[in-house]
């Protein structure tokens, strides 16, 4: 009988990612993936510690795998776990805690446990300078996610990830050509390049190789129909990077360019390396080469010493700015960064104020842009089939969904007719004649 393993993953796309990978590494090991509700034989919660939330919740659910089974192997990986080994250790039921190294060999190391000897494998987070590869995760037929960088030496002020992902790592310049021509010759159409600071790559390598001649690279790729950039900070995009990303139409037309604040003080604030003006200026940069991009972005409120005027400077520059979709963040205190220590700490009333101002401010900027497209016709490519009906994403990420039909669709491009918007952030529309672009 095969053992089952469970995962339960919080946090970003960058952990969402490794934890496909942790799948493949089980499957090609003959183990049964089953649901975290599941019982199983090992439990791995790959964990979360941007925030304090992340924290609790990472806390929550290794206590419901022990919970759920006490005789399965619960395994603790991530950034919980490498940033505060002993506050996982400490918790009943924990077998193994991996930090943000050594996760390639997670298998191998709860195959050979001892159940009842805890093992702690977290090393020393500025030591980690070399790049682990892990198996390509693979959604679906259409598109294939390749980390290309971990790590992150910019220290902002409020951000934990650098003590807990270390410095800048990349992916080796050769091996991620031939990982993408492998990609493409299995039948992707779209390759999305992801990381936790993908903008250094390179930095590592002595900067013989950077993203832009990596990107340069790829868009030459034979077959290689979409190639789509996660997210770069805009101090990130040098002017050739500037020219390439908006003039190649292999670049999806959908950038995700970090904010964090709409106020030139609380930026400074943050550490941030960018003023609102450089921004504006990077966003109308973008919008003359490509007018109907979708540009999304990172908003954090209640920094400390936000005012009501600052955040009132924010929000009128996202308005100003018109993105088409906002990833909302409340301010959390990180211990070891210098803005828990800074003076004026807003009041979690008036955070979560501010947070529900800009989350509803949000679907009326989806709202706004996704209607510019409605009577028009995009090319989508099909990722999934649920609920009677085909989904996939046009180039500049607008969600859509439109009723199945006879023949199997998925991994195509298709032309759709778009239609209607709904308040869960997708476009209905009806599949157009004519040939596909498969």
């Amino acid at each position: 009988m095969k053992k089952r393993v469970a995962f339960h993953v919080l946090g970003c796309k960058v952990n969402q990612y490794e934890v496909e990978a942790f799948k493949e590494l089980f499957r090609e090991k003959n183990y049964k993936i089953v649901d975290f509700e599941d019982e199983a034989d090992v439990y791995l919660i790959h964990t979360c510690t941007v925030t304090h939330l992340g924290d609790r919740k990472s806390r929550q659910f290794i206590r419901k795998a022990v919970r759920k089974n006490p005789q399965a192997i619960v395994a603790v990986t991530g950034c919980y776990a490498q940033v505060s080994p002993q506050e996982v250790e400490q918790i009943e039921g924990v077998d193994i805690v991996i930090g943000t190294k050594d996760r390639k060999r997670i298998v191998e190391l709860i195959e050979g446990y001892d159940k009842g000897k805890p093992l702690k494998l977290v090393s020393e987070i500025k030591d980690n300078r070399s790049f682990e590869e892990l198996p390509v995760v693979q959604p679906s037929r259409a598109r294939a996610f390749l980390k290309i960088q971990e790590g992150c030496d910019r220290f902002c002020t409020y951000c934990i990830v650098p003590y807990a992902r270390g410095p800048v790592k990349s992916r080796g310049f050769s091996n991620t050509i031939d990982e993408v021509n492998k990609l493409i010759e299995a039948g992707y159409k779209e390759i999305v390049l992801t990381g936790v600071h993908i903008g250094t790559y390179g930095k590592d390598l002595g900067y013989q190789e950077t993203l832009f001649t990596l990107i340069e690279k790829l868009v030459e790729v034979p077959n290689l129909k979409r190639l789509r950039i996660s997210s770069l900070d805009p101090d990130d995009i040098s002017p050739e990077l500037l020219e390439l990303i908006t003039e190649n139409p292999i670049i999806c037309s959908h950038y995700h360019i970090p904010l964090q604040s709409g106020d030139d003080h609380i930026l400074q604030r943050m550490g941030r390396r960018y003023t609102t003006l450089e921004y504006q200026q990077l966003i109308d940069s973008i919008r003359a080469k490509r007018p109907n991009a979708a540009i999304t972005t990172d908003v954090i409120t209640g920094f400390p010493g936000e005012t009501d005027e600052h955040f009132g400077n924010t929000a009128n520059f996202i308005k100003n700015i018109a993105f088409a979709d906002l990833h909302v963040f409340k301010y959390s205190p990180r211990r070891g960064t210098p803005a828990a220590g800074y003076t004026g700490q807003v009041p979690e009333k008036i955070k979560a104020d501010r947070s529900n101002y800009l989350m509803a401010m949000t679907q009326e900027l989806w709202q706004e842009y996704a209607s510019r497209f409605l009577g028009t016709t995009g090319q989508v490519l099909i990722e999934i089939a649920s609920d009677g009906l085909w989904e996939g994403h046009t180039d500049n990420y607008l969600k859509v969904r439109f009723p199945l039909t006879a023949g199997d669709l998925s991994g195509t491009l298709v032309p759709v007719h778009l239609e209607k918007l709904s308040r869960e952030k997708f476009i209905m529309g009806e599949l157009e004649g004519g040939d596909r672009n498969g």
